[in-house]
């Protein structure tokens, strides 16, 4: 007779996979409010009082919520230092403070699920760029870049052009805002200007506002957006993110429907800090 010991043992197997797998997102809930209770080390205060005064400009409860959100992305984001860069705390909090401003609006949920590491060099790194031209050629091109993302689960980053960025909160250029930007816009995989949101009507809305402001941006350059924004659709999204974080009056007064847009998505005023 045959044994109906393998069969148990498959079933078994089986049934512990799927317990797992429903489990996953209760256990890792436990896990972020373990880490959110933990107090925020001092040390890591003087950082952000010294090197991040957008912090500051914020009400005590979302103050609050940034420390939280900050303890569990360096708890969850290996950072890799690159060309002889050191990782340090000032490093991590400073990058994890600004990524975090995008999460805000968020009272929990994971840290940029599809995000696996941040690599920092010191100052400006060289990538090659494909660009064609006319008759199907491909010309190859070194390019110097303060930051980049990867829909692949990477950002990186220039710590110097992060210095600058979270220096003056009140300039509209953030190159960690910029890049992180891109990730929210890489959570359902390419970045295309269109972030998800729930609900098709939203998605509609969003699609309808976005669409006609980069138009508008194509035919007429304006000096608060700039002509890069105007480059793609990813981009006109990640460069309207700087703003609507560092410069939201302005904003709001140049495109009153794309800051609405931003603050549904982002769930946050920054018109009211």
């Amino acid at each position: 007779a045959l044994s109906a010991w393998p069969m148990l043992t498959l079933a078994a197997a089986v049934a512990l996979g799927v317990g797992a797998v429903l489990a996953r997102p209760w256990w890792q809930a436990r896990r972020r409010a373990r880490l959110r209770a933990q107090p925020f080390p001092p040390a890591w205060r003087r950082i952000l009082r010294r090197r991040v005064p957008a912090v500051a400009r914020l009400p005590a409860d979302l103050q609050q919520r940034l420390k939280q959100h900050i303890l569990v992305f360096l708890a969850d984001k290996p950072f890799i230092g690159c060309a002889g860069q050191a990782i340090d705390d000032e490093v991590r909090v400073v990058i994890a403070a600004q990524a975090c401003l995008l999460l805000l609006g968020r009272a929990d949920g994971p840290m940029y699920p599809g995000l696996h590491q941040v690599l920092v060099y010191p100052g400006a790194f060289v990538v090659q760029a494909s660009q064609a031209a006319s008759g199907g050629v491909v010309h190859e091109q070194r390019q110097a870049l303060a930051g980049q993302s990867w829909a692949h689960g990477q950002v990186v980053l220039g710590w110097a052009d992060v210095l600058a960025g979270a220096a003056d909160p009140s300039d509209g250029q953030n190159v960690v805002v910029h890049e992180f930007a891109h990730q929210v816009d890489q959570d359902k995989g390419r970045a295309d200007g269109r972030p998800w949101q729930p609900g098709r009507a939203r998605r509609r809305r969003w699609a309808a506002v976005m669409d006609a402001a980069f138009n508008r941006l194509q035919q007429q350059p304006s000096a608060l957006i700039g002509s890069y924004a105007a480059t793609a659709p990813a981009e006109f999204f990640a460069v309207l993110s700087e703003l609507f974080f560092e410069r939201p009056q302005a904003l709001a007064d140049a495109e009153p429907e794309v800051y609405r847009e931003l603050a549904l998505l982002y769930q946050v005023h920054p018109l009211a800090w």
